[in-house]
């Protein structure tokens, strides 16, 4: 017997709002369900992962997943929960984006098996495109009265003057569109249930109401959505301060991805663990009593980021992001840092202070060049003192000789310098 998708989904935090009836579908049959997301970009980010999650854990407890691409509707643009219209893409454009989140897909589903439950990806651009507007006019609109379509939360939070310029009709047409995908799909995939996060629980209602006044009150269909995530503080969970964490690794790096996670707060590491891994129950309960015990030892972010970064990337990236890591914080040699790529060198070195020196430089002595081409040190006095006591590194290694001469063959990836002053002072020096 399958799990129960529902209770998986309450103990895990995942359910916020759901239909009357839809359990029992679940535990009655096995049910399609589908998830849209928006291909504005040609790779999700973390803002995506819970739903991605959702239909995870759907397909684990025997039910067949769609993901659907909102190629037509990422077209023109959803009010829900934004406050500005999108930009619109060309058909090229979404094509591409499609492609590459089917693969970043692919990690989280069965695609491939041919198991009666395997995920499919749909995009709504394929149905919609041939579609006129008098036909959509005849066989949505008329189902559809504007009173009801008005009376939903998104659309009076923008009229209600929470957006400058009021609402365009293309966003006011927004729930018809996603309406209209559900009934397609009710009718040429057999699903029956739409899922998403809370902020969609206006346009998925419209859904199932077009459903049974197109095909009558015996049509069934449901819709349940899960919380939007927020951060312990109330922020927006996904966002940092560069903007979002994506998934795909030449957005951001496995390192800074493993970084994002490590560095959740010991409150958001006990939802997040739950929402973000496939972990069990049981599991999770031992590891959040093993993290109270102990919380500076931060056992539940390490588990959660080594989860998420091995589903997401892969087990080799993973062990990468530890080592990296351990270059800061840890004892490391000159060879693991020859061995990280360029941006994930950049990224470890993000925050510290950084200088650049010209290429002619390079054949000073280190005492020349770490103070008066880049002011690593306040004076060559200090240096000269710090460096007899074994205080100063290059490359993770002990400067021997303070006025030693710096070489090319002392460059990292043939143009950075790293110093490091006393254990925990680092300074980048990059050869231009």
């Amino acid at each position: 017997m399958n799990k129960n998708f529902v209770e998986e989904l309450k103990w895990r935090g995942m359910l916020s709002q759901i239909m009357p009836g839809t359990e029992e579908l679940l535990q009655k049959e096995q049910v399609t369900a589908y998830l849209g997301t928006d291909p504005t970009a040609d790779s999700l980010h973390i803002g995506h992962l819970c739903g991605v999650m959702m239909l995870r854990h759907l397909q684990r407890c025997g039910h067949k997943p769609l993901a659907l691409v909102g190629g037509a509707t990422g077209m023109i643009g959803d009010p829900s929960g934004k406050s500005l219209e999108r930009n619109l893409l060309d058909e090229e454009t979404l094509r591409h984006n499609q492609e590459c989140i089917k693969k970043q897909l692919a990690k989280f589903l069965d695609f491939e098996s041919d198991a009666p439950n395997r995920a499919e990806l749909v995009n709504n651009y394929d149905w919609m495109k041939d579609m006129g507007f008098l036909q959509f006019a005849r066989e949505v609109g008329k189902h559809i009265t504007v009173n009801y379509m008005m009376a939903k939360e998104s659309v009076q939070q923008r009229l209600n003057g929470e957006a400058r310029d009021g609402l365009s009709f293309t966003e006011f047409t927004y729930q018809l569109l996603q309406g209209y995908d559900f009934l397609y799909l009710y009718q040429h995939k057999g699903c029956k249930l739409q899922m998403g996060g809370n902020d969609q629980w206006g346009n998925m209602t419209t859904g199932t109401e077009l459903i049974r006044r197109t095909l009558g009150s015996e049509a069934e269909a449901y819709a349940l959505t899960c919380p939007l995530i927020t951060k312990a503080d109330g922020k927006k969970f996904g966002k940092t301060e560069s903007g979002n964490i994506w998934l795909d690794p030449k957005r951001t790096s496995p390192y800074k991805f493993y970084q994002f996670w490590l560095n959740v707060s010991d409150d958001d590491a006990e939802r997040y663990i739950k929402i973000f891994t496939s972990l069990d129950k049981e599991t999770i309960d031992a590891l959040v009593e093993e993290h109270r015990q102990d919380p500076g030892r931060r056992t539940l972010q390490r588990r959660l980021a080594e989860e998420v970064t091995v589903m997401v990337h892969s087990r080799e990236d993973y062990d990468a992001a530890v080592e990296a890591s351990n270059i800061l914080f840890g004892k490391s040699t000159k060879d693991s840092l020859l061995k990280l790529d360029e941006q994930t060198f950049l990224d470890i070195f993000e925050g510290v202070p950084q200088f650049e020196v010209s290429k002619d430089k390079i054949g000073l002595p280190a005492v020349e060049l770490f103070t008066t081409e880049a002011a690593v040190f306040a004076s060559k006095g200090e240096m000269r003192k710090l460096v007899q006591g074994g205080g100063v590194s290059l490359n993770k290694e002990k400067l021997a000789a303070f006025d030693r001469e710096i070489t090319s063959d002392d460059l990292i990836d043939g143009k950075y310098l790293l110093v490091q002053r006393g254990k925990k002072n680092y300074f980048l020096i990059t050869v231009k």
